[in-house]
């Protein structure tokens, strides 16, 4: 495969720009330490056509838990993405060229470095993101298993022949790659949301420019620095990373460049809108998955234990903040009581808060202190209109970016953490009556990306699990997320499928071909 590898000189664009970043800036006085990072994988500049390079400028990585800086990354610009993008053009074809065997065992090789690594990549991730160590861990084993089930997939791309009407033509249907994808991914899942996308990418032949949180571009940059190891060629995933101010010029750039075929996103509605909108102009493919706002029903003949462990798992997994987190408590009036009573009892006595690497912590910081902000705000917005604060409500003393976790009781549909994604630790709990009025609450939000209920009537399992208005359901489980299986959702939650079978259909086209004369 060598001989396809791109050589690594179409980076003229970056020359200027390359120099030596300062070291990390640590933070002074008596404020506490950053946490180690592991050297080995932790890398500042970009990742450009098999390169490393810098930018003019650079930007801080901060640890949330604490506020020290962690390292400090290259603050790419429009000049690097179209660089990157121009890398993966040329990169495309050799690609897209190589025999499904050989791509299939160039991801295997990347994953196989991530198994070998996992305990370093999940410490990077607890250090940029906040989560605790263990849940780091659990990421890194399902971001890793994109690649493994994506290298076994590029091997299954099958067409089609089709039987003709008359007797001297045969169909076919062929599957390409599209292209070009830039990947846009969010904070919250640094390392799951890229190898989710670019696994599926790089099967179809795709190549890929990567564009990571600005919160946390070092998992992303560790997983370049195992693909080059991997000895995935030149240009075929490239990474830019940038500050928030250079964020909207960049994402711009990667919409509306025409060499870019392919946008996915995951991240707000609000923003997706914008990606969009800039993407129509060339009509490019795009994959999109953008904010939830999930109902989680307790109906009377739920098994109430039952649902309170899948209630804690929903909610409060990386402290509120993943978009399939329930935002949404509706439970029926008749056990409405015992659930929030036990509900209540198993956050206190199941939920730690503290620094994620500390052994026992099950509940980080928050990303920044905005996100804590947005908490506060649904907690008063929701106590001035008549709820209660049956535990937590406040900012935890461990630090400015903790908040408590936190249950409201006598909460309305009025309130503004059933109206809006609270991305927290909130838990708002509904009373409802009947089943055609929890679904009715369920379904009047303009997102749809994940439901989840606990039932024990068959008919209403049926029954419920084919209205609710979203694209994954959870029927008696409050975890839903697997390599196997489609992600994504309908309505303003976004467009099309990640994962799964489904998933390397998001970067391929379909071409008919008619043969005739025969």
């Amino acid at each position: 495969m060598a001989s396809w590898r791109l050589p690594r000189t179409p980076l003229l664009l970056l020359r200027a720009a390359q120099r030596r970043l300062p070291a990390p800036l640590r933070r002074s006085g008596s404020g506490p330490a950053p946490p180690r990072l592991p050297g080995s994988l932790v890398r500042s500049g970009g990742f450009v056509g098999g390169r490393w390079v810098q930018a003019a400028a650079a930007f801080p990585v901060l640890d949330p838990a604490s506020g020290a800086e962690l390292e400090r990354v290259a603050d790419c610009g429009v000049a690097e993405a179209r660089a990157a993008v121009r890398a993966a053009w040329e990169a495309g074809p050799g690609w897209s060229a190589a025999p499904a065997k050989e791509r299939s065992a160039l991801l295997r090789k990347w994953y196989n470095l991530m198994m070998e690594n996992k305990d370093d990549l999940a410490k990077i991730i607890t250090a940029e993101n906040g989560k605790p160590l263990k849940e780091a861990q659990g990421e890194i084993l399902y971001s890793a298993s994109f690649l493994e089930w994506f290298a076994e997939e590029a091997r299954r791309i099958y067409g089609d022949i089709i039987p003709p009407s008359v007797k001297d033509r045969r169909l076919l249907v062929l599957k390409q790659p599209v292209g070009v994808a830039a990947v846009i991914t969010p904070w919250n899942f640094p390392s799951a949301m890229i190898t989710r996308k670019v696994g599926a990418a790089l099967a179809a032949g795709c190549t890929v420019v990567v564009k990571p949180a600005e919160d946390t571009p070092l998992s992303a940059l560790a997983l370049a620095e195992l693909a080059n190891q991997a000895g995935i060629p030149a240009g075929v995933y490239n990474v830019v990373p940038c500050s928030q101010q250079q964020t909207p010029a960049v994402g711009e750039a990667l919409c509306t460049d025409p060499l870019v075929a392919k946008i996915s996103f995951t991240g707000s509605t609000a923003t997706g809108k914008v990606l969009l909108h800039h993407a129509a102009g060339t009509v490019k493919r795009v994959s999109m998955e953008l904010g939830g706002h999930a109902p989680f029903i307790v109906f009377d003949s739920a098994d109430v234990d039952r649902a309170v462990a899948g209630a804690l798992a929903s909610k409060y997994r990386n402290s509120g903040q993943t978009c399939v987190c329930t935002n949404r408590f509706l439970v029926q009036k008749r056990i409405h009581d015992a659930f929030v009573e036990k509900f209540a009892k198993a956050i206190e006595r199941e939920l730690h808060v503290g620094n994620g690497f500390d052994e026992g912590t099950t509940q980080g910081p928050l990303i920044n202190e905005k996100a804590v902000g947005k908490v506060e705000r649904h907690i008063s917005d929701a106590v001035s209109q008549g709820a209660s604060i049956v535990t937590g409500g406040k900012r935890h003393s461990f630090g400015k970016n903790f908040f408590e976790p936190t249950l409201l009781s006598n909460v309305t549909t009025n309130m503004l953490c059933t109206q809006e994604e609270t991305f927290g630790p909130l838990a708002p709990v509904i009373k409802f009556d009947t089943e055609a009025e929890a679904v009715a609450i369920a379904n009047s939000a303009n997102v749809g990306l994940a439901g989840y209920f606990y039932s024990q009537d068959p008919a209403q399992i049926w029954r419920v699990a084919e209205q609710l208005e979203v694209g994954m359901v959870g029927v008696n489980e409050g975890l839903v997320s697997s390599v196997e299986c489609p992600f994504g959702g309908v309505k303003q939650s976004g467009l099309g499928r990640e994962g799964s079978k489904y998933g390397i259909d998001e970067y391929l086209e379909i071409k008919y071909v008619c043969f005739g004369g025969l």
